[in-house]
């Protein structure tokens, strides 16, 4: 694959001339094979939700940080259809669940029932156990149902009646939610919402991008038509490359600093949590496999850090009412915290490569 035919969500990366990955040759094919599949997934988003490369590359993110993505935005903007595309382009169990305020939680992870034949009870597993969970309106439901996601993204699991039961890997929920809409929501306590590895915003899309869509979407739906270009098993070998991504003691004491100095805001009356450091970390390696790269640079972190860290802070009401943006106040962060120094080696030219992109 050569950059001119790489999607937009993964343009503008380290790529040789036959290729593949300028720093991953030696890797086994680990990166080069990431990057074909995620490109693969890339354009399949693409022929669906058009004109978004980033809110793409962001999704992919997440999928291999083994994360939870939060779609937010208004109305008629692409959030279902990221959620259902990125679904259909892996061949695995996907489940869709349309929330409302009569889903009880039993309806999400699935309830015993008493078996008259052989007189005991048997357990039916909820639409939860999927590798691809798709909640739609996600803010619609009451919080005990909305509860019942906090163990199985968190842990992987679901306890009924004091028994656990494992959930397949890969495990991914892609919620949606409509910020504007007050009548008949609830909105997602901050324990959920620190469960949710990034938040992205589509937004509406420029009017080249939605004069494509009108003439690609008018007369057809492309999601009819899409067909799945990867399945679990590749996923779950991605995800174990991206794992691999060395991450350096100057990179973990950056993410730690950045995160520790979201508390110290006064704008914040609760910054971001150790779990968010964990997210941002697992986020900045996967940045940077799909970058090419077997190593976290500094604008990997930069990368991620607004939908990872921002729907987590909660403002104080003077804040709000001065109409301030959590994610202003971490893209103020990043330039006021120090960007850690390379170290020395045969990294060190590309580290700095980066680290004057990150400035």
């Amino acid at each position: 694959m050569t950059p001119s035919t790489q999607p937009a969500a993964l343009a503008g990366h380290q790529f040789g001339e036959d290729g593949t990955t300028v720093n991953s040759r030696e890797s086994g094919g680990g990166l080069p094979e990431l990057h074909a599949t995620a490109s693969r997934i890339a354009a399949n988003v693409e022929r669906v939700l058009v004109g978004k490369p980033e809110v793409v590359r962001i999704a992919l993110v997440t999928l291999l940080a083994e994360g939870h993505l939060l779609v937010e935005d208004v109305p008629g903007v692409g959030k279902t259809s990221l959620a259902k595309a990125l679904a259909r382009s892996i061949d695995c169990s996907v489940s869709r669940i349309q929330f409302t305020p009569d889903l009880l939680p039993s309806d999400i992870t699935g309830v015993s029932i008493f078996n008259r034949q052989n007189s005991e009870f048997e357990f039916r597993p909820g639409p939860v156990f999927a590798n691809i969970v798709v909640g739609d309106e996600i803010n619609r439901a009451s919080p005990k149902t909305q509860s019942a996601l906090l163990e199985c993204m968190e842990e992987h699991q679901v306890t009924v009646d004091g028994r656990s039961y494992e959930l397949d890997s890969p495990f991914m929920v892609i919620a949606t939610q409509n910020p504007v809409e007050m009548e008949g929501t609830y909105a997602l306590p901050e324990a959920q919402r620190d469960r949710f590895t990034a938040r992205v915003s589509i937004g509406y899309p420029d009017p080249q991008a939605e004069l494509a869509m009108v003439d690609e979407h008018a007369g057809h739906d492309p999601m009819a038509d899409l067909k799945p270009v990867s399945d679990a098993e590749r996923v779950r070998q991605l995800v174990a490359t991206v794992r691999e991504v060395h991450l350096s003691p100057e990179i973990r004491r950056y993410s730690v600093e950045l995160v520790s100095a979201t508390r110290r805001l006064p704008e914040l009356r609760l910054g971001a949590s150790p779990r968010s450091t964990l997210h941002l970390v697992r986020a900045a390696r996967a940045q940077a496999a799909l970058s090419g790269r077997e190593f976290v640079v500094p604008d990997d972190v930069h990368a991620v850090a607004v939908p990872v860290l921002a729907h987590r802070l909660v403002l104080t009401a003077e804040a709000q009412a001065a109409r301030r943006s959590p994610a202003d106040l971490v893209r103020g962060l990043v330039q006021r915290v120090p960007v850690p120094q390379g170290p020395a080696g045969h990294q060190s030219q590309q580290w700095h490569a980066g680290l004057r992109g990150a400035r």
